[in-house]
């Protein structure tokens, strides 16, 4: 009797043992913060340890049912030279990049369409991304037309002239202008509804020089190559940039 007392006692003690090991505490399961009120079903997530980083890790996520696959395994990025502030106090020529949650809304690259779902323009020798605070209607946009846009000095950039970093390039729609663009007289792209001309604009996933960014994401090429040929205009992309520790807690 002793022993078979034993035995039942010992296996009750087992399953015991078994069923604590399996169960997981409420904070292993939950879902870390930036899931929760996300309702795109592809995520670029950017996560920095602190406002004054200027690298940080990249990863990407694809919504499956309720749940979410990770996609790019965690891959190192390079953040603005002067780190991160929240978008709504980010300023013009600061070097920051700004957090918050973005659409992802086109491409470009002087390289070739590589397959992307994106809206895809194969840049060259003319085109341009303007943002003269002294122009506002063509604040924070694209040019293709052919002018020098000396008048501009240092508010432009000349696509081709940045080199290998735009070989592929992810537009975000941080301060986009509001209103719809259209092609003034003499082929200059401009929009009767801008964007706020204190806070800069040409926020980009693009590839890696080697150093921090003026206030861009930048990754490896193969990594800016997936991430591209990734995104679905479909499944309404975005990218969220934030601390690791508000984001993943």
């Amino acid at each position: 009797m002793f022993c078979i007392y034993f035995s039942v006692r010992t296996t009750v003690a087992v399953l015991a043992v078994a069923s604590l090991a399996l169960a997981e505490p409420a904070s292993a399961v939950d879902a870390p913060s930036w899931q929760s009120s996300v309702t795109a079903d592809q995520v670029v997530l950017v996560t920095a340890q602190s406002t004054s980083s200027t690298s940080g890790v990249l990863q990407t996520f694809a919504r499956q049912g309720s749940k979410w696959a990770l996609v790019q395994q965690p891959s190192p990025v390079f953040l603005g030279r002067s780190g991160l502030v929240p978008a709504q106090s980010r300023k013009q020529s600061s070097g920051t990049t700004p957090m918050g949650t973005f659409n992802l809304i086109s491409a470009f690259g002087r390289s070739a369409d590589p397959g992307a779902k994106l809206p895809y323009v194969h840049v060259d020798q003319n085109d341009a991304w303007t943002y003269n605070p002294e122009v506002p209607s063509t604040y924070n946009l694209f040019q293709n037309v052919d002018r020098t846009w000396k008048s501009y000095g240092k508010y432009v950039e000349h696509l081709w002239a940045l080199g290998a970093q735009y070989d592929y390039v992810v537009v975000t729609d941080f301060n986009t202008p509001p209103g719809a663009a259209y092609v003034s007289p003499g082929g200059v792209r401009r929009t009767s509804s801008p964007a706020d001309i204190r806070r800069g604009g040409g926020i980009f996933l693009h590839v890696s020089k080697g150093i921090p960014t003026v206030g861009c994401i930048s990754m490896a090429k193969n990594v800016m190559r997936s991430v591209l040929n990734w995104l679905d205009p479909n499944a309404h992309p975005i990218v969220i940039i934030g601390l690791e520790n508000t984001l993943m807690k």
